[in-house]
């Protein structure tokens, strides 16, 4: 089973400690694969879900963004609706983004 590179996103060998086409040394990575391992596919319909939540980015382990979304939802009734609204655009292509890039991108922004 090969990884991939976090800096190049060449694929290389389960156990190297450093990449041969960029020579950057890989993060050190548990063993067991699954530990808090993230899904693309989750991200993205937690975005379309409950993106006005900032559930996404929770899930991503972007918390301060998270918490931004949420005041933002919360405290967007204020000023009109409009910040809600802007961030509704910015969910859906968020969302979408997630949605169709590659898992190798994915794992490589989000699996470290």
């Amino acid at each position: 089973m090969n990884k991939y590179c976090y800096k190049c996103g060449s694929e290389i060998d389960e156990d190297a400690e450093i990449c041969i086409k960029c020579g950057v040394r890989q993060p050190l990575v548990s063993t067991n694969k699954s530990y808090n391992r993230k899904d693309r596919l989750t991200a993205g319909l937690l975005g379309l879900l409950l993106g006005g939540l900032g559930i996404h980015k929770f899930y991503l382990g972007e918390d301060g963004l998270g918490v931004l979304y949420l005041l933002i939802s919360i405290f967007g009734v204020v000023l009109f609706f409009i910040p809600n609204i802007i961030l509704g655009i910015v969910i859906l292509i968020e969302s979408i983004v997630l949605l169709t890039m590659s898992d190798e991108e994915f794992d490589s922004k989000y699996n470290l």
